[in-house]
């Protein structure tokens, strides 16, 4: 096994594990019960698919998911649910600046003595106090950012399998970005709508979405094309769509079905049903509106152009030129070069043949 393998597999898994359990302390201090910190036993399955992968994959990933994404998932957004969910909602102050400012006042006034051992600690705990001291908000929105964050530069570092190409992985990580935005946004924009929070109902079904949307994450689908088989015949449509087109039907299926549908059908009940409208509200849902309606036109484009392919490969095997159903047509269908009808055509192509045989 490579080093850089595994200090790669190693490193990342630790970072997962590092923000997981600052989430689980982030909850026993909100809800002051140490109780929450069995939160952070749901560790121990990335420590065990970390063993996994480490023995039998030699640290690399796999083709088609990543279980170590959706393993952190599992560990971080428990703990971001109970703080979404937590009843009091503690309103920002200037304290956490004057504590801050304190506690370099007090590095300046200890700047060129001796550090000792007591220092160190006093430092240490001073910084925990003030890090608990800092409004909820403020807590769940870093969450959220550095969640979305670890997923995009975890994704990076983690070795790739040997089915997955170096440039599938940056068109992958392209993707994420854009996505991490969307869902970024999607959270902080519904739930700090006024009275968003006072309707339980309305707050789980957000959060339900958004842990829907993250399950994009762990795939691979959006860059992986699917194999062709030869022995499948032109009949079968279906199998040979998703065959040619399976990377371009991923990703319009993750953005009607797990990202931009949901969006839009919650953003919908907000405005419709519960009567919330804000200026963002109607942007943001005019927006899902326009992907999910470009979504669908690229749907269209896609079949149109792959039934013409068939009509013209049907055409070609007629006329004697061998084309493989299964493979991805990049001939052009021919344009019309005969603009008469079908009885000029002939008399042109019979006077021709007499004309051979008199040469």
């Amino acid at each position: 096994m490579e080093l850089l393998v595994l200090l790669n597999a190693l490193g990342t898994r630790l970072l997962f594990v590092l923000h997981s359990l600052l989430g689980v302390w982030r909850v026993t201090e909100v809800k002051k019960e140490p109780k929450y910190w069995l939160l952070a036993l749901l560790n121990l399955l990335l420590c065990l698919e970390t063993v996994f992968t480490l023995k039998f994959k030699q640290g690399r990933g796999y083709k088609w998911f990543s279980p170590a994404i959706f393993l952190y998932l599992t560990c971080i957004v428990p703990s971001l649910w109970l703080l979404e969910l937590h009843p009091e909602i503690q309103f920002c102050s200037n304290k956490t600046e004057e504590l801050l400012q304190n506690i370099s006042g007090k590095d300046t006034l200890n700047f060129g003595h001796e550090i000792t051992n007591n220092h160190i600690i006093n430092t240490a705990r001073d910084l925990v106090n003030t890090l608990s001291s800092v409004c909820q908000p403020i807590w769940t929105l870093g969450l959220h950012q550095t969640f979305l964050l670890l997923l995009i530069i975890g994704r990076w570092l983690l070795p790739i399998g040997g089915e997955i190409t170096r440039d599938q992985l940056s068109q992958l990580l392209l993707m994420f970005v854009g996505t991490a935005a969307d869902i970024l946004e999607f959270t902080s924009e519904t739930l700090e709508i006024g009275n968003v929070r006072k309707k339980h109902a309305l707050v789980y079904a957000i959060l339900g979405v958004w842990t829907w949307s993250m399950l994009q994450f762990p795939l691979n689908l959006a860059v992986q094309h699917l194999e062709c088989s030869p022995s499948i015949s032109s009949k079968k449509v279906f199998r040979l769509l998703l065959c040619r087109h399976s990377a371009d039907l991923w990703n319009i299926g993750i953005s009607l079905f797990i990202q931009d549908g949901p969006f839009l059908v919650v953003r919908l009940i907000l405005m419709s049903y519960f009567n919330i409208i804000t200026q963002m509200l109607v942007f943001f849902t005019a927006k899902n509106i326009l992907v999910v309606m470009l979504q669908l036109y690229r749907l269209v484009v896609l079949s149109f152009d792959f039934h013409a392919s068939l009509r013209y490969q049907s055409s070609s095997r007629k006329g004697g030129v061998g084309c493989c159903p299964c493979e991805p047509n990049n001939l052009s269908l021919p344009p019309s070069s005969c603009d008469m009808d079908e009885r000029d055509c002939a008399t042109i192509a019979l006077g021709n043949s007499v004309t051979n045989e008199h040469l």
